[in-house]
């Protein structure tokens, strides 16, 4: 009786615990706030601007998140030159192209099609290409090989295993 009491006091205080953790888990991740950036620009058509041109620039710190999504300092930095710029007047097209001058190609979630950029868009498909052709010579190479000539032993043995005479092999294994 009493040790029931016990365990279930036990097991009201870990429950507690529980509730706790996850209560405090929950709070943290609230807290941390994930996801897309805050607008900070009144305007929610220059805002919705920003946005969308921020979805199209890599963060680079970050280098596999937008600076949309990005928390770093450099991409908030960006963010706001990017709203600057915006409301001074600017084109989506001479904002690009101030930041491709300044910090590169690599900005660019899509970079353009030119020389120095040329393994990265054709890359995928001459590994797809080559793979395949591999795949296609290795088949055919297979076909011609002969087939392993067995000795009469060995297709007894393996008559006597399909027909389930023999469950015992005469030689060791390889």
């Amino acid at each position: 009786m009493r040790s029931d009491r016990l365990r279930m006091r036990i097991a009201r205080v870990l429950w507690r615990r529980a509730v706790v953790v996850v209560g405090m888990t929950m709070a943290s991740a609230a807290l941390a706030g994930g996801g897309v950036a805050s607008p900070a620009a009144a305007d929610p058509v220059l805002e919705a601007r920003v946005q969308d041109l921020s979805y199209k620039l890599r963060c680079l710190v970050c280098q596999n998140e937008s600076i949309a999504e990005s928390r770093a300092p450099l991409a908030e930095d960006l963010r706001n030159q990017v709203r600057e710029q915006l409301a001074a007047g600017k084109s989506e097209a001479e904002i690009i192209d101030f930041l491709v001058s300044r910090y590169g190609d690599f900005v660019l979630y899509q970079p353009p099609f030119k020389p120095i950029t040329l393994v990265l868009w054709l890359g995928p498909l001459v590994l797809l290409l080559s793979g395949a052709g591999w795949l296609v010579y290795r088949l055919r190479s297979r076909e011609r090989e002969p087939a392993p000539e067995l000795s009469a032993d060995q297709r007894a043995n393996a008559r006597a295993l399909l027909d389930g005479t023999s469950a015992v092999a005469k030689e060791p294994r390889k």
